[in-house]
């Protein structure tokens, strides 16, 4: 009886660790963000274990029958689409729920798309925040703007879809001058980091189409 989350890569697969793939392939059942992504996954690894779906639209009702399972005796692993399962995906509820029965809980080290992005950066890395993804709409124009007074480091998730608008409104909140790094397509074919003032890295984004997984990486107020 055990629950497993394991980092699955952000973009090269390549970067599953050994480890991934032992725990994955002997566990009774994969529970997987989206079973398509995560089959081509296990059939690249050779894994052949039982996969079913777990998400942020069906896990508070597929929660206890899970928990029935590992306390059945089974050993389960968490997936999700890409990086460490509860890092602004499914999770956290598991894990919590794990916890208050007694069950044991294991995290593979292993991918996750903030700390490239952040120590890429070239930013202080030594204290940061993870913000993961603002509000889309309600408390969006709060959220930015207690980003202000940070001094620490701000590390944010962000659509390519609202990008150049999250670098507009980070102009107009903490000015055209605070450093900043993008990074979008980690460790894949195409990945890319521009760095530079905002006013730079949203002219460079706004000059062409965006795309891929994105990480913000946004300098503090200096004191």
């Amino acid at each position: 009886m055990k629950l497993y989350l394991v980092p699955t890569p952000v973009g090269n697969l390549g970067d599953m660790t050994y480890r991934a793939v032992e725990v994955l392939g002997s566990v009774d059942l994969i529970l997987a963000e989206d079973t398509r992504t995560s089959r081509v996954v296990m059939q690249h690894y050779g894994i052949a274990t039982p996969l079913q779906s777990y998400h942020i639209f069906n896990e508070h009702q597929t929660l206890a029958s899970v928990v029935e399972k590992l306390l059945g005796g089974m050993d389960i692993a968490l997936v999700t689409d890409a990086g460490t399962p509860g890092i602004s995906d499914p999770g956290f509820l598991l894990v919590r729920e794990a916890v208050r029965n007694g069950i044991p809980v294991e995290t593979l080290p292993g991918a996750t798309a903030f700390v490239p992005a952040l120590v890429d950066s070239g930013l202080p890395c030594d204290r940061f925040v993870f913000l993961g993804f603002l509000p889309h709409k309600k408390g969006r124009q709060t959220a930015i703007a207690q980003l202000a007074d940070e001094t620490r480091t701000m590390v944010i998730y962000e659509s390519p879809f609202r990008l150049v608008k999250l670098l507009e409104q980070l102009v107009e909140t903490v000015g055209e001058e605070r450093q900043v790094s993008v990074s979008r397509e980690i460790s894949k074919l195409h990945a890319e980091t521009a760095r530079g003032t905002l006013a730079e890295v949203l002219a460079h984004f706004q000059a062409k189409e965006v795309k891929g997984e994105i990480v913000v990486v946004l300098a503090g107020l200096e004191n």
